[in-house]
């Protein structure tokens, strides 16, 4: 049996690969409701600010923040309860000197306040004052208008593949349906003489084919359209006709065996027969795996993957995930569920408590960083702004610059 001559790095047949592709054409307008997972098609701009009224952050009074400047536990300062406005309402009401008004988290402030006191920094005083134990700032614990999001601002980029927040954020913006890309079609050809259908019980010498769905199933997770497109003898003219059938139909092509070097393995020559260029890497240098194929005809790529499952799968990961990204006209990075990073700047925590941040993620000369993205807990555009949360282990009293931290990367 011959040897393969031309093994590459996996890195080599991704970066000889990718820049013969371009994004698929055609978009649709579906609605956000349904969008998870799919690629925004357009840049996307918020139609009004985000929130569109002053509200608190916390249960507890809306007072002038003045008012409470020197304020201690052994010198409270005492202010008259005038009004409640439940969550949900407005009020006329405007308050004066000395005066506070209830205030539930998400609810209106009454006018003339600019700072909310949290419930457990007061005391009541009696059935109508209470005594504030601390002061607060203007601004405190007040979420301003247009805070989370500016009208006009550009809230997601063309190319970005929608996650949850990204479905809560847009739907928070009033936004009910977006333009999102075409899915590419993938169509997935098995190949030999020994496969059978899963629905089969296989006779001596004969196995069920679990490739065509393993891989079928990863493409679903890219984003992908899958078609599966059969099951073929080791035959060379079943196997040109099928894939040159199908390629009408579909934007990228799987071949799963048939690509190693012996005779019954004919992967190669159907791809150089289907269009130019034809086959890019014949073999990569990874175990298991070796035996893979990488091509492109007429602008369409062309994957022969290795007969064993585990070793499909991981060429798979390898090289198609990131062509069905290009495909999609996904733009963001792609990432592991789970990665190690370097804290850009400072967290501050309290021991005792396991606190965590969103954070934005990027990567030079090989190392990943992680920039924390600082705002309050109920703004859902920290989250659509990142790329993932890390973790203040409750032992620590925070985080420092160039530490390393775990980041849980969200999953589409």
């Amino acid at each position: 049996m011959p040897e393969f001559f031309n093994v590459r790095s996996p890195a080599r047949a991704l970066a000889d690969l990718l820049p013969r592709l371009t994004p698929i054409e055609g978009r649709e307008t579906v609605p956000t409701t349904e969008a998870l997972g799919r690629i925004v098609a357009r840049d996307v701009r918020s139609p009004e600010d985000l929130p569109t009224f002053a509200r608190s952050a916390m249960d507890g009074y809306s007072v002038r923040a003045r008012d409470t400047f020197g304020a201690s536990e052994s010198l409270p300062a005492l202010l008259e309860v005038v009004a409640d406005i439940p969550t949900g309402q407005t009020s006329d009401i405007e308050i004066g000197t000395g005066e506070a008004v209830v205030a539930y988290t998400g609810g209106t402030l009454a006018k003339g306040t600019d700072a909310v006191v949290m419930v457990e920094r007061t005391q009541p005083a009696d059935e109508r004052s209470i005594e504030v134990l601390r002061p607060v700032a203007p601004g405190e614990n007040v979420i301003q208008v247009g805070e989370d999001v500016r009208k006009g601002e550009v809230v997601l980029k063309r190319g970005r593949r929608l996650r949850a927040q990204d479905v809560g954020g847009l739907l928070a913006l009033g936004i009910v349906e977006t333009e999102v890309l075409r899915r590419p079609k993938v169509g997935i050809i098995s190949t030999g003489d020994e496969l059978a259908a899963p629905s089969e019980t296989p006779p001596p010498g004969k196995v069920r084919d679990i490739n065509t769905y393993t891989i079928a199933a990863r493409a679903a997770q890219c984003g992908a359209d899958a078609l599966a497109l059969g099951l073929l003898p080791d035959v060379y003219e079943a196997q040109l006709a099928a894939a040159r059938e199908g390629l009408k139909s579909v934007d990228a092509l799987i071949f799963s065996a048939g690509s190693s070097l012996s005779t019954r393995d004919m992967t190669a020559r159907v791809f150089d027969a289907l269009g130019e260029p034809g086959v890019l890497t014949h073999g990569i240098s990874i175990k298991p795996g070796k035996p893979t194929i990488v091509a492109v005809a007429d602008g369409k790529p062309l994957f022969g993957l290795p007969g064993n499952p585990v070793s499909a799968l991981v060429v798979f990961d390898l090289l198609a995930a990131p062509a069905l990204r290009v495909l999609s006209g996904e733009t963001g990075q792609s990432l592991s569920p789970a990665i190690s990073a370097l804290l850009t700047e400072d967290v501050p925590s309290e021991s005792g408590r396991e606190d965590f941040f969103p954070v934005r993620l990027s990567e030079s000369d090989g190392a990943v960083s992680a920039s924390p993205i600082f705002g309050k807990s109920n703004l859902i555009y920290t989250l659509v702004d990142s790329d993932g949360i890390a973790r203040v282990p409750p032992e620590s009293g925070g985080l420092y610059a160039g530490e390393v931290v775990e980041v849980l990367i969200y999953k589409t």
